[in-house]
């Protein structure tokens, strides 16, 4: 089985961008919406979900 890297590559792209960001984000804020430990393993082990669901319900309004 061969992989088609032109359909792979731009999404993992994407995921890497996503995840970079929203673990820059949460730990710049000084609060989250819960733990921050536990938003950084969601951020991290939530693959594509996992960045989205902390911009989503994880930051606070500041």
């Amino acid at each position: 089985m061969e992989i088609n890297w032109a359909l792979v590559a731009p999404i993992l792209v994407l995921q890497i961008i996503l995840m970079v960001s929203a673990l820059v984000s949460c730990l710049r804020h000084e609060e989250t919406n819960g733990p921050k430990w536990l938003w950084i393993l969601i951020i991290l082990f939530v693959n594509m979900i996992g960045p989205i669901l902390y911009f989503v319900i994880g930051r606070k309004n500041q």
